[in-house]
Formats: C-alpha cells, sequence, structure tokens
C-alpha cells in the first residue's frame, strides 16, 4: 500500500486523505456513518456535483451513473468532515488545498469503493428477491395442497397407479412372461 497519496502535508500538518487511515479512533457509528451512503442529505450532495466533478453534463448521466457520482461525493465530504474534525485548526486556504488534493488523489479510489457498495447492495436485493420469490412459491404450493379438492385428487390418483401397478404385477405374474428361467427350461425339454 503506497501512503505518499494518502498522507499531504500542509504547514508541518500532515493530514489523511484517505478517510479509512482515521478508522482506528473511530466508533462503531461512525464506522457505520462514513461506509454507508445516505448519510448526508441530496441537496447537500447536488449542491457540491460541480465542486467535485465540474466537467460532467448531468442531464446526459443516466440514473445508475448520477447515483453512482452521489455516492462519490458523499464520500468526498464525509471525508472533508473528518479532515475538519481532526484539524480543526486548519484556515480555509489550507481546506481548499486538502479538498483539491483529495480530488486528485482519491477520485478514482471513492469511485471504485462507490461502484464495490453498488455491486454489493444489488447483490443483496437479488438475494432477498430470490428469497421472496421461493417463499412465495412455497406458500402457494402449500396452500393448493392444503385444499379438500387437492387432496381428494392426490389420493384418486395414488389409488389408480396403485391398482394399475397391482393389476400390472399380478397379470404378468400369471402367464410367467417376466421370468426368464422358465423360458430357457421350456428350451432344454426340446
Amino acid at each position: 500500500m503506497n501512503l505518499e497519496q494518502d498522507i499531504i502535508k500542509i504547514d508541518g500538518y500532515k493530514i489523511f486523505i484517505n478517510p479509512f487511515l482515521y478508522s482506528r479512533k473511530f466508533d462503531d457509528k461512525t464506522k457505520h456513518w462514513l461506509k454507508e451512503p445516505g448519510q448526508i442529505s441530496k441537496s447537500r450532495i447536488t449542491f457540491n456535483r460541480n465542486k467535485f466533478y465540474p466537467d460532467l453534463d448531468w442531464d446526459n448521466l443516466s440514473y445508475t451513473d448520477k447515483f453512482l457520482k452521489d455516492i462519490t461525493i458523499e464520500l468526498f465530504l464525509k471525508t472533508i468532515e473528518i479532515i475538519n474534525i481532526f484539524h480543526p485548526n486548519l484556515n480555509s486556504e489550507q481546506l481548499l488545498e486538502v479538498e483539491k488534493q483529495l480530488i486528485y488523489y482519491k477520485k478514482m479510489s471513492f469511485e471504485k469503493l462507490s461502484r464495490k457498495y453498488l455491486q454489493k447492495k444489488e447483490r443483496l436485493l437479488l438475494k432477498e428477491r430470490k428469497t421472496s420469490e421461493r417463499a412465495v412459491l412455497v406458500l402457494t404450493w402449500r396452500n393448493w395442497f392444503s385444499l379438500k379438492e387437492t387432496r381428494q385428487f392426490i389420493i384418486s390418483m395414488f389409488v389408480v397407479i396403485l391398482l394399475t401397478a397391482l393389476i400390472g404385477w399380478f397379470a404378468g405374474i400369471s402367464k410367467n412372461s417376466c421370468n426368464p428361467y422358465f423360458e430357457i427350461s421350456s428350451i432344454k425339454q426340446i
């Protein structure tokens, strides 16, 4: 792991621009806040879109791309908040420099993290949907089997199959057509 891109020095301060390097100082709530999107308001994210992605035409992006970029912007905003908490004595010029370095070094890695989050969420939704479809199928079959007409039909079909098997069995035994030894002994007598 190359930490040179994760640490910047401004006026003697070492500042981590990778928010996960601060994670050992976090409690569980803060770790959850950092990892889970949806913690920052949509209006704040929309307001900062041009700050982090000045070259994008937001009207021509698909919904998925917009959502991915919004999650990335949220990660940028959370990182800036964490840096403000751990370095409260930075002035506005220094914070602007931190933001520039953050955008330059972390845009691709934050997008990759956001993409992984979306893929994980899609897998979980797919798994949940399959589980619910399976539960509906089992419930449907259970309801169908619990009907009185269904039970009568299944019992009558079972009886018909059993009677057919018994009739076939006894018809075959009486003619001894299934016994290969019987046919061999009759050939030897000739």
